[in-house]
This record gives C-alpha cells, structure tokens and sequence, in this order.
C-alpha cells in the first residue's frame, strides 16, 4: 500500500514537471454574458444548426444535447459563481429541485449522538438532496463515474461529501431530475448529479474571493491556481485550491442566542445540566421526594436541612425553568473549516483511435464545531441507558452534602452538573480524501456504423480523524464519586478505601456549584482525573471499474438505431472506528461502538434508443428508448431495474416526452453492519406532568398503564431522550418506481415575432414511490401511536423507570414503508437579442410539491404522515410546497450584471411543550401535542455586478456581489434542534457581501 501511495505521489510530481504556461482561450467564468451560457436542458434544435453528439447525463448513448430524453438541468460555471457561495453543495442547496441537507450551517458536532440511519453526523460535511428524498437516494458522479462517499469520523456515511470536491475544478454540473438506476445501479432514485471537470486547459488561471456577513463575521476566502498545456496530441492540467470558513457565534445572532428563541429566556428545552447542578431523590431519612438545585455564591460544601429541603434553611432551593442552563450560545450558525485541494489530469491521444487519461485528486478539510460544556447526568432517574445510570455517589465524598449514599440500586436519584470550568466541547475534524483514476477511451467502426468505447479504474479513499477535547470518563468518574477517605499524611482525600487506595484519583466535587464568584469548584486536579481526549476515525474506500460501448447499430428509415452496453465492478469498503474509552462503555458522553463491512457488486447494463418517425407532419420526431440493468451484491444477492421512454416532437420547438424508471438503493455499509449507537432526539412525551398540560383521560390512562406514577409526578428532567439504533444484516434494497412527464416549448417563430434569440418553457411532472424503505421507525410518531392507542408494535422497544422516565428506547433498522412523492417543475428562459441598451435575460424555475407522504409500520398497517408543507424540525427538514428562483441577467460591453431572487413558501411545524409562554405557537390548540406554529414565507434578493475591462483583453475581471440584500432573517422555527431557524432550507442570518477577481494568461 505505501508503494502505491509512493506512486499516486509520483504522478502528481511527474505532472506538475510538465507544465507549460501559455495563452489560455476564453473559458466560462462568473460573469460571463449570459449568451454565452451552456445550457444542455434545452430540447429544441434551432433551424439550420446541428451539435455535436455527445453523451448527457441520464444516458450512455451519444446524443444531441438539444434532444436529452430525460430532463436534465444544466449549471454552468457562471450559474455556479452567480450564487456568490464557495462550496458547490452550498450552490445546488439554492435550486427549488433541492431538498434540505446537511451542510456548515449545520454545528453537527457529535453530541447529540449518531441518527437513525447508521450513516454518522457527517460533522463539517456539505452535501446534496433532490426532491426532499434524502442524500443517500441521490448520485453524485464525477465525470460520469462515481464519487466516494464521506466520512467525518462518525460513522460510515450513505452519501457524498461534496466538500471534498475542489470548486476550482468544475466546469458545469448537470442535474438528472429522473431516477436512473437502470443507467447507473444503485443510489439515483431521486436524481443524479454529475460534475464535469474542466478539460483542454491551455494557459494561467488565477482567481481570488473574499466575502463576509453583515455583523462582522464568517468571514470567507477562495484562491485557486490553474495551469493547462493543450497541444495536438496531450492536455495536462493542475489545479490547486484553498478555502476557509470563518465562524458564526450562535450568541451572535438575536434568534439563536437562546435554546427556545423570541422569548429571551429558557424553556423547558434549556438543559437540567446547569453549573449549579440539580438533584432530584428521596430522601431515605425522611422518605421525602426532592428536586432542587444550589442557590448560587455558595462556597463550600452547601447545607442540607432534610427536613425542608429546598427551603429557607438550607442552601438549596426548588429546581424550576428558570434554573435551566441555556446552552445555545456555545454553539455554531456556520462552522469555520479550511480545505486544500490539488486536481491534476492528463490527456493522451495514442492515435486516431485510442486515448488514455490520467486523474488524480487530494483534498484536506479542517473543520470544527462546538458544543456546550459536556454535562454530567448521573444516576437512573436520567435514563441515559449508559454507565452513568448505574453510579452511585458515596456518602463519604467529601463533598456530598446530605449525609447519606444516593444508590443507584435503590434510589431512582438524579444528580446534575455543567461543568464550565472544562469549556467547551470542542470537535476537530481531519478530513483527507484521494483519487486516481485511470481510462482510455476510443472510437472504432464496423460497417458503416461508428462506435465509441471506454474503460476507467479508480481507487478512492475518504479518512476522517476527529479529536474531542472536553470529553468525560464516566468509569474514573465513578471512582472519584465513590467512597473516599482522608489521608492525614498527605493533608488530602484519596479515593476508594485505607486498604485499596484508587491510585491518581481525585474526589470530584459534583455538589459545590461556580462558588461565590463565578469561577466554579471543580478544580484542575479533580478535571485531570476524569477528563480524556476523545479520538474517533472513520473511513471509506471505493474501487469502481467501469468499461462502456456505444454506437449506432443500423439506420432505419427515422434514423440511427442507438445502443449501449456496459459493465461495472464495484467494491466498498468503511470502518468507524471509536475511542477505546467510548467502545468500552466509559464514556460519560454518547456511547458508540465500531462498525465495519463492506461489500462488491458486478453489473451489466444495455441501452437502446429506437427511431419510429422523423420529418413527418405531426412527427418530426418520435423514439423509443429503453434501458435494463442487472446487478449482483454480495450482501443480497441479484436485483434488477428497467427503463423505459417515449420522446415525441410534433414540430420544431414542441418536445413531449415521459420516462417510466425502476430504482432501487443498496443498504449501505452503516445500514448494514453498524452496532447499536445513541442519538439524543429532542422529543416531547405525552406522558410527562399530564396532569399539568391538559392531557385527556385516556391518554393518562394509557400513560398509567405504561407505568407512570398516577400521582402526575413525573415531568421529563431534560427534553432530549436517548434513541439507540443499530444496523441490520438482513436489510434489503429499497426499491422505486418514478414517472416523468414533460412539455417543452421553444418555438422560433414566435422568438421571430417577441424580439428574442431564446424563449423555452419546459414543465415536468413527476411521481416517485419509493417501497421498503430503509429506516428506523419514525420516534416522535412511535412514542405518541404508543401512548395515544397502547398499540404494541409502537411500545415494544420503549422502557420506563419506576418514576416514569424513558430510560430505554430501541430501534433498529428495517425495511419499512416507505414514501410517495409527486410534483412539478418548471423552468422558463428568455434571451434578449444584443440591443444598444444591453442584452436582457430572464430565468424562472419553480419547483411544486403537490404531495410528500410518508409511510411508517402501526399496529393496524401503515400509517401515513402528510409532509407536503411542514416542517419536522429534528432533524431538521422542511417541505415546502412552492419554491421559485427568478433570475435577470443583464450584459452591456465590459460589464455584467444579475438580480436573483429566491423564495420559500409557508411550512406549518408542530409546537408542544409550550404551555408557559402563551402566544408563542401562532395556532395554539388544546390539548398542547395539536398546536401549530407557521414559519412564514420568505424572500431573498442578490445582487452582482461583474466587470471585465476591453483594455486588457478580457483576460481579467472583478466580481462584486451582496446576498440577503434586505437582510431577510430566517423564520423563527420552534421545533428545530439548535439556533432557531432550518439551517437545510434558510440562509444564515444577515447581509453577506463578496468580491471576487480573476486573471488569465
């Protein structure tokens, strides 16, 4: 393995030697006229003009790009740099075709645990989603070959981190909005995304960006070098890049400054981890039940008066809301990171028959997010279904105040600390990602038919090693907690017993609160003790062998009979790999434990295109195509998928078309062998102080049933519930079926007629049903069917402490339900003709969701959960039901300029818990669980200007642009997890600005 890293180095050295620096021809650049946009969604062929065939996303057959069977959206690099953004998934999030994803708004730092998928946080990673379906039902192709998917030291991810894509690379992106698993095996079920590398580099590139946030802050930059030689027989080109993120305070921010936002205080979401500490026991002197927390500027251990616990007496008081710790300002609204990239390529023509290409590719993210001091839960009555539940706290810890043992054997106690004096949770990701490929690539005849071929290899590897500083040892923490005893000699507690002395350990000091001045009591000693620095490694590696031939088999009397035929070989293979303290089950933070697998598949494909009429009245064209692809999986054994289209032009510049597709997704390596992990879900129980939130009679029936005290006593200590998940060795593929139906409208005598050189309307409907779906059961609807109908599918897996609290939540992955969606897009085009004023160019595309519904396991069948225009909240996922971005492009000379405007219909999310602040849900209802809250339509307005002087050739250009021109804040979003508004769907709060230059020799 080192001598082929060894080598994989060489190249890059080999390539570098052989650059040469000349003059480099106009390439698409932001700011360009917009005339010069390619743009291969058309489907049209204007008169007299006939392009090159070529192969578009969606097939392998070469084709027209102004004929694409499919729908295809087209970016070109100034679409791309129109968005002001420097991460491509940041670019394709805008489209109204995208659904939310993850991304560095998000501060997925770990501590809320590992979701339900078995795929990790994906901490510092960006990445796509078309049609609300989720990252890992989307493709990403890099050149038409598949990209490795992400790691980020979490978990073995389903999906692509397309932050390990170097911006500076791409040329254009083209966009399948069609499922195309017969084309491309598993995974395009939503659509495909294939980025397209910049080729025949001749000359010196250099551009430069900077850009910032209104307030001051997340401050970002983009250099990038590109150097090319293109001669008859080779093209080399390098590509080195740099990138860095700066951060957005969440206390920076007035939505995002409190865990609840507009009420400027805590909720009961803030945290029972407070410095301050809560307890809640019984008292075995007394019997008495106490829940109380220390009064503050306490010094030393705090008085206990047993007999009014919490009252006037004592140094304790009642624990109530306000008490609460807010945790928001620790966190993140976008996370600083810093990637460098170097992209190299080689072309060789060996003859008029044969080429042969080189890539290679290495990528570093630096990333990190921040969470708030990791809080200390000790004792059952939390029901972290963790070591923590099952520590005691000694009566002879020098610091326990109430003179008697808290038992985890016999007292359901609850002990709480936020200890600040640590800091902050801090999580540092190291992301590396490698790529060689290797290919040739040719074209041949027989007959009089002319045939094209190719063949690729590539190796890729994707390793994420993450440090966590702030981590706690829940076993040393045990010790330092247990019995302890006073050594007179050294003038110091020790822990443990005379007779068994705990060696290094340090009685912690969990009672004493942050003292009379702040500082806090918890001193280095007893930190160097129970703290540890936690490291985490995940990784990802992909061989892909691909070998392609296309061509024309006959001519019929419409045209060429077009065929493909493919084969692909494809291995994966991932790891995570957690600290050994968290593998053991010491941690006092998220548990985890290592997964490993992988798996292999050989597919074989054939496509076809059939020609019925040409040049007819009624039918200047009218086709068939087909596709069928056979795939054969270690893990599961064989699946096939089949394709099916109709592509009728009633005359030039009217296209129908309608595509029928099977899809299906492989279970991936964390769905498949990842082992039991905790994911914290903020979720609201019915059963807590029900008779405090106006809950009827039969649900607290049904809640006395599952064995919550009758008395109303148990209230949830903390709004987040512990959710284990695990993978499934038995999983089988999802499968899909999607229908596309499209009209496209280009017609020339009317541009004739409208003083234009380009007007095209294209409307598409879609439907897509996706069946055995791979997924846990869905958490919130699983607690509420189970309390709400007793309904023992729901329940089982779901266990409760003796006061109530879930302290046990299993859920393991399955192939269950599933999800049927459907809707339409729209996109409108309009160029002006060059005019003394300037040339003028319109874009609209619109996306429509007519219906999103998803389908989960009850009791009674599947139960359906309407999507279309809410938003869920944790995580977070908004569906709204229109989405539209309109863009006016406007060109005079040497300058350029764009007005883009986006905008997010109303999404209507759940609002419980509450009952506190009234008038904080917009439709509050009776009972809590039914009220709703709207997050309001929202605009955005950017603006760009670009300018490339005469004087120089147009060999350099200055881009100046500002987003969220009216400073446009999110909608307040009450049942996301963190910082207050959906960070998969709403810009970051504030106006941002940018600049970028460039120049080229």
């Amino acid at each position: 393995m080192q001598k082929w890293w060894k080598g994989f180095w060489t190249l890059g050295a080999i390539l570098c030697v052989s650059m040469a620096v000349a003059d480099k021809p106009a390439t698409a650049q932001e700011g360009r006229p917009p005339e010069e946009t390619d743009d291969s969604s058309q489907d049209s062929e204007p008169a007299g003009e006939k392009a090159e065939e070529i192969v578009i996303t969606g097939s392998r057959i070469r084709t027209n790009p102004l004929d694409a069977s499919s729908p295809v959206l087209n970016l070109s690099e100034g679409d791309l740099d129109r968005t002001g953004m420097t991460s491509v998934a940041d670019m394709l999030q805008r489209l109204p075709v995208s659904g939310g994803a993850l991304n560095t708004k998000f501060n997925s730092s770990g501590n809320f645990g590992f979701p339900a998928d078995g795929g990790g946080i994906g901490a510092g990673s960006a990445q796509a989603d078309l049609r609300y379906l989720g990252s890992n039902r989307v493709l990403v192709l890099v050149d038409g070959v598949r990209w490795v998917n992400g790691s980020s030291a979490s978990g073995v991810s389903m999906a692509t981190d397309l932050n390990t894509i170097p911006v500076g690379i791409i040329e254009r992106v083209e966009i399948l909005e069609d499922g195309a698993s017969s084309v491309y095996g598993s995974d395009a079920i939503s659509g495909v995304i294939n980025i397209i590398t910049k080729k025949e580099i001749d000359g010196f590139e250099a551009n430069a960006y900077v850009g910032g946030y209104h307030p001051g802050d997340g401050f970002q930059q983009q250099y990038d070098l590109t150097w090319g030689n293109t001669t008859d027989k080779m093209s080399v080109s390098l590509n080195l890049s740099y990138i860095k993120q700066g951060e957005i305070i969440a206390a920076d921010r007035e939505m995002s400054k409190w865990v609840t936002p507009g009420i400027g205080k805590c909720s009961g979401r803030c945290s029972s981890g407070t410095p301050q500490g809560r307890m809640f026991f019984t008292d075995p002197n007394t019997g008495k039940d106490v829940d109380v927390t220390i009064d503050t500027g306490i010094d030393g251990i705090p008085f206990y008066d047993p007999l009014d616990p919490g009252g006037n007496a004592d140094d304790f008081h009642p624990f109530d809301t306000p008490d609460r710790f807010n945790f928001a300002p620790y966190n993140r609204v976008l996370t600083p990171s810093e990637r460098f990239g170097a992209f190299s390529q080689l072309e060789y023509k060996v003859n008029e028959y044969v080429n042969i290409n080189v890539k290679s590719l290495y990528n570093n993210r630096q990333s990190k997010n921040q969470a708030a001091p990791e809080p200390l839960f000790i004792g059952p009555g939390w029901g972290n279904n963790s070591i923590t539940d099952f520590i005691s706290i000694h009566e002879s810890n020098p610091y326990n105040p109430f003179g008697f043992t808290l038992d985890a054997k016999t007292n359901e106690f609850g002990v709480s600390r936020r200890p600040i004096e640590a800091g902050p949770r801090i999580y540092r990701q190291n992301v590396n990602t490698w790529y060689l490929s290797g290919g040739a690539n040719g074209s041949f005849r027989v007959a009089d038919s002319s045939f094209y071929w190719d063949t690729t290899m590539i190796y890729s590897v994707n390793r994420a090693d993450q440090i966590k500083n702030g981590a706690f040892n829940a076993a040393k923490l045990a010790n330092a907690l247990g019995p302890a005893f006073y050594d007179p000699d050294a003038n110091m507690y020790r822990c443990g017993t005379p007779d068994n002395v705990i060696q290094g350990c340090v009685p912690f000091n969990i009672f004493g609160g942050m003292g009379s001045t702040g500082s806090g009591t918890i001193t280095r000693e007893m930190l160097d003790y129970v703290t540890f620095v936690q490291k985490d490694v995940s990784q990802q590696t992909l061989v892909d062998i691909t070998a392609n031939v296309s061509g024309d088999l006959l001519e019929l009397p419409a045209g060429n009979l077009g065929m493909a035929v493919g084969y692909e070989y494809r291995k994966h293979d991932g790891f995570f790999q957690p600290d050994s303290v968290v593998v053991s089950g010491d941690t006092a933070g998220i548990p985890a434990s290592p997964t490993s697998g992988g798996f292999y598949v050989n597919e074989a494909y054939a496509e076809i295109k059939i020609p019925i009429l040409a040049d007819q009245p009624g039918f200047d064209l009218l086709d068939l195509s087909g596709a069928v692809r056979f795939s054969d999986y270690s893990t599961f054994g064989m699946e096939e998928t089949f394709k099916a289209g109709l592509r009728w032009r009633a005359m030039p510049g009217l296209m129908f078309r309608g595509t029928y597709a099977q899809g299906f997704r492989a279970p991936g390596i964390g769905e498949l062998f990842s082992t039991a992990a905790r994911y914290d879900q903020t979720l609201v129980d019915p059963c807590s102080d029900f008779l405090g939130s106006n809950q009827s009679q039969e649900i607290i029936n049904n809640c006395i049933q599952l064995g919550v005290p009758a008395d109303g006593s148990y209230e949830m200590p903390n709004s987040q519930i512990a959710v284990i998940t695990g993978g499934n060795r038995d999983l089988q593929p999802e499968t899909s079926q999607g229908v596309t139906a499209s009209i496209v409208f280009s017609p020339t005598w009317i541009m004739d007629q409208i003083w234009g050189d380009q007007l095209e309307l294209e409307i598409t409907y879609f439907r897509i049903q996706i069946d055995d779906a791979i997924r846990a059961k869905d958490a919130q609807v699983q607690l509420d069917t189970c309390v709400s109908e007793l309904d023992q599918e729901m329940c089982s897996g779901i266990s409760r402490t003796k006061g109530g609290v879930i302290n046990g939540f299993y859920n393991q992955l399955i192939n269950i339900g599933g999800i049927e969606t459907d809707g339409w897009d729209v996109t409108l085009r309009y160029m002006s003709p060059q005019t003394p004023a300037g040339r003028f160019g319109l874009t609209w595309i619109s996306n429509f969701l007519k219906n999103f519904t998803v389908k989960i396991e009850g009791q009674d069948g599947l139960l359906k959960i309407q999507r279309e225009g809410t938003e869920v909240g944790d995580p977070e996922q908004a569906y709204p039901k229109f989405k539209t971005t309109f863009i006016a492009d406007w060109s005079l000379d040497d300058l350029s300029a764009s007005a883009t405007a986006r905008y997010i219909h109303s999404v209507k999310e759940p609002c419980r818990g509450f009952d506190d602040f009234p008038g904080l849900c917009s439709d509050p209802v009776e009972p809590d669980d039914l009220s709703t809250n709207m997050l309001d339509p929202t605009w955005y307005l950017d603006l760009q200007l670009t300018w490339t002087p005469s004087q120089l050739d147009q060999n350099m250009f200055l881009t100046i642009g500002v987003n969220n021109l009216f400073n446009q804040d999110p909608p307040i979003c009450m049942s996301c997890a963190l910082n207050g508004f959906d960070a998969s769907t709403y810009d970051v709060p504030g106006i941002y600005g940018y600049m970028r230059a460039g120049y080229r020799m």
